[in-house]
């Protein structure tokens, strides 16, 4: 399946696998990437740039396919040495940067003489035509469906991704809530040209996180994730737990006075305990919406070529189906 997005970054199926801290290591973007998609390594879940060049080096050890990088912008007062990783970056060869956050302006510049494509995560249509505005050679737009961060707009991907088709010249990538072959057709249809994968992956054999992490994104439903920390304008999607609910209560008792110091235990350092460690009911932790779609934990090359086999089987049966046949024998023999 060749799109905009496929030529883009060289790979062979239109499908990226996002960045997730503490998820995305060497291990997962290299099975991705060779399974034909294009794995991301997750830069600062590598807590120094030494520790990520060496985790670029190591993922090309385990694929000569494209991947790529995950930069996430945090506030200034807490900045890691962007410069730094941003040369990790360029001495490993990598040559795709998936930036999300804050506005990555300020590091173009540096990416770019790197020869690098800058594919930023937006989730408004504003911040997307800010990000073309700024360099970006793609946007992946990210729904209120999505794990982590959905933005304040509460703007769900069948209105978003169209209203991204209208107004974007560089090609995009839809995120949030997409599982299957079914994910990717809508994506294709409401003008996307691919799809980023972020929950779906972490239930994968290759994900290097502890099974009870799979386990419980195969046993949850669509009803299962939560918004918090939206009074703090940062709101974040995660999975239900019990540092969840102590979350949420402390949230109803503070209200509009809630400090993010009121809910550092259930939020700080949860990933390691979660991801590492299975300590389920740590605290917050990104999970989309779409864990309702997840029921298995397939290896990553299993369920890649599961969904571009039924996208296939979606698009000329299914949907050619509904125009006649003339229409469908046409679209067989293009």
């Amino acid at each position: 399946m060749k799109t905009a997005i496929t030529e883009m970054f060289g790979i062979e199926h239109p499908i990226i696998q996002g960045g997730m801290h503490y998820v995305g290591f060497a291990e997962l973007a290299a099975a991705v990437s060779n399974a034909g998609g294009l794995g991301i390594i997750t830069g600062l879940t590598q807590k120094t740039p030494e520790l990520l060049a060496k985790e670029i080096a190591r993922c090309h050890d385990l694929t000569d396919k494209p991947f790529g990088v995950n930069l996430t912008f945090l506030p200034t007062f807490s900045a890691p040495p962007y410069p730094e990783y941003i040369a990790a970056i360029r001495e490993g060869g990598i040559k795709i940067v998936e930036t999300a956050g804050r506005s990555p302006e300020q590091y173009m510049p540096a990416l770019k003489a790197g020869g690098i494509k800058v594919i930023h995560k937006c989730t408004s249509v504003r911040h997307s035509l800010k990000a073309e505005q700024i360099g970006c050679d793609a946007v992946s737009v990210d729904g209120f469906e999505c794990g982590g961060h959905p933005g304040e707009d509460d703007m769900p991907n069948m209105i978003l991704l169209p209203r991204a088709a209208e107004e974007l010249k560089i090609p995009f990538v839809a995120s949030g809530g997409m599982a299957d072959a079914r994910s990717l057709v809508a994506a294709l249809a409401l003008g996307a040209a691919g799809m980023n994968m972020g929950t779906r992956f972490i239930a994968t054999k290759e994900a290097p996180v502890h099974d009870n992490v799979k386990q419980a994104l195969v046993a949850a439903t669509e009803l299962d994730t939560r918004l918090v920390m939206r009074a703090l304008r940062n709101t974040e999607r995660v999975l239900k737990n019990k540092g969840v609910d102590r979350l949420i209560e402390i949230e109803r008792e503070k209200g509009a006075k809630l400090q993010i110091a009121d809910i550092h235990n259930e939020v700080a350092g949860v990933y390691p305990k979660v991801m590492i460690d299975g300590e389920m009911d740590a605290g917050a932790w990104s999970c989309g919406m779409v864990v309702g779609l997840i029921k298995d934990v397939p290896t990553v090359k299993e369920l890649i070529d599961r969904i571009m086999a039924d996208a296939e089987r979606i698009i000329m049966d299914r949907l050619a189906g509904f125009v006649g046949a003339d229409s469908k024998a046409a679209l067989r023999v293009a």
